[in-house]
């Protein structure tokens, strides 16, 4: 065994048959959001362009990005829907409280949209092109939940 620290993501009481790896980019990208409260992404050698979630390879160019740029936490709603249906969230194997908004953000230094949930306490406040800053978990284990959710910022 190697000296490594691997990042767990849990989903309460449910079972999911299955396990996945979130590779060496997603890794990374947790590892940042759990230990240092920031958001990284990569930055194409070719166009410039920042992709978060972080890959491996530029999605226009198909050349490998290696240069590691921070982005955020503070960025603007792209699109946005609020969910009023109840169903069981996947990760948490609980029913998931209903309303709340769920959105895909351009992070501030990223050419990229970043999906999550976005609060939605003031609902007028809510709309695309609107300014949001993260709200991170006071207790982070190296997964997307270390993001508790995206709050509209005048």
């Amino acid at each position: 065994m190697s000296d490594k620290d691997y990042i767990i993501i849990e989903s309460g009481k449910a079972e999911q048959p299955f396990h996945y790896a979130v590779g060496m980019h997603g890794s990374k990208f947790f590892r940042e959001l759990k230990d240092n409260r920031r958001f990284i992404g990569l930055k194409c050698p070719k166009c410039g362009k920042v992709f978060i979630p972080p890959r491996g390879v530029c999605g226009e160019c198909f050349v490998e990005m290696n240069e590691w740029v921070e982005v955020g936490p503070n960025g603007v709603i792209g699109s946005f829907t609020i969910l009023r249906y109840a169903f069981i969230d996947p990760e948490t194997g609980q029913q998931k409280p209903i309303p709340y908004g769920y959105g895909f953000i351009k992070l501030d230094g990223a050419d990229t949209l970043f999906q999550h949930y976005i609060n939605i306490e003031d609902e007028s406040k809510v709309k695309i092109g609107a300014r949001v800053e993260a709200v991170f978990s006071k207790e982070r284990k190296g997964s997307i939940r270390d993001i508790e959710y995206f709050r509209v910022v005048d």
